[in-house]
């Protein structure tokens, strides 16, 4: 991934944390339910996180595995070349 994209992808999960947390504390609940709901958005936003770096994660293992293969494979065909 791209520096730039990181960054953009990053400010704007920022900023829809900012924005959805401005909106709970503006919003006319008691201080209980309030607080149930930034616990409940907080958890859904950790789980969505969480599986899309899982989801990098296991793009990453693909990644370095196909190069691997690739890589051994193309040692294989110098050795047989250089014979």
């Amino acid at each position: 991934m791209k520096e730039s994209t990181g960054k953009a992808l990053a400010g704007f999960i920022f900023g829809a944390a900012v924005g959805v947390a401005a909106g709970i504390l503006f919003a006319p609940r008691s201080g209980e339910e309030t607080r149930k709901r930034i616990h409940d958005k907080a958890k859904e936003y950790s789980d969505e996180a969480s599986q899309k770096l899982s989801d990098k994660i296991d793009n990453l293992r693909e990644y370095i595995n196909q190069t691997g293969k690739e890589v051994k494979s193309k040692v294989k065909s110098t050795k047989t070349e250089s014979k």
